[in-house]
């Protein structure tokens, strides 16, 4: 019986914070704005987004990081076709690829990881992310360093009670790039 829950597990479609942050652990600079990303990553070369695409076919985010979207970073063009996207807003709005969903961050995640498919991309925003950390649903963590110190802004990672301890799975760079991937340890 235990071999077969095992098996389950492993076999179960990982939740993935796939995010860029600042060297000084921010997502967002003071006003929110992310812009300062693209200038930090221009001229990087490979940075593995077009590899991690194919591991997913599910992109959950809020409201917020739904906004940046589409009105700055992709300029009204929907940069995820062929991803089911869930939206979660209290907003009315979505389309078949696009859903919004005013269901919390732990149950909607909770019900996708039972569904068939590949693996569920965490994209943001730090509400959502933490929310869904200190419910312990996030399997692994690709955070992209880009090279610039904000000072202030939106920390990725919020205080926490306890420790979560992670595992190193890989470490590697492109240009000024360096992505490092953990996953949760599940005993220290």
């Amino acid at each position: 019986m235990k071999e077969n829950k095992m098996e389950k597990r492993e076999n179960q479609r990982k939740t993935v914070l796939y995010i860029g942050m600042s060297l000084d652990g921010f997502i967002a600079d003071r006003d929110g704005g992310v812009d300062w990303m693209e200038a930090a990553a221009s001229g990087t070369g490979d940075d593995g987004y077009s590899t991690f695409l194919q591991t997913v076919d599910t992109i959950v985010m809020g409201h917020t990081t739904y906004c940046q979207i589409v009105t700055g970073l992709s300029r009204g063009k929907w940069p995820y076709d062929g991803l089911q996207a869930y939206v979660i807003t209290h907003r009315n709005g979505g389309s078949d690829q696009i859903r919004f969903t005013c269901q919390e961050p732990a149950a909607l995640i909770s019900r996708l990881k039972k569904e068939s498919g590949k693996d569920i991309w965490i994209c943001g925003g730090a509400d959502i992310a933490n929310q869904l950390i200190s419910c312990d649903l996030i399997d692994q963590y690709r955070i992209t360093v880009l090279p610039v110190l904000l000072g202030n802004g939106i920390r990725l990672f919020h205080d926490r009670a306890d420790t979560l301890w992670l595992t190193l799975v890989s470490a590697r760079y492109s240009g000024e790039l360096t992505e490092l991937c953990y996953e949760r340890r599940t005993c220290r």
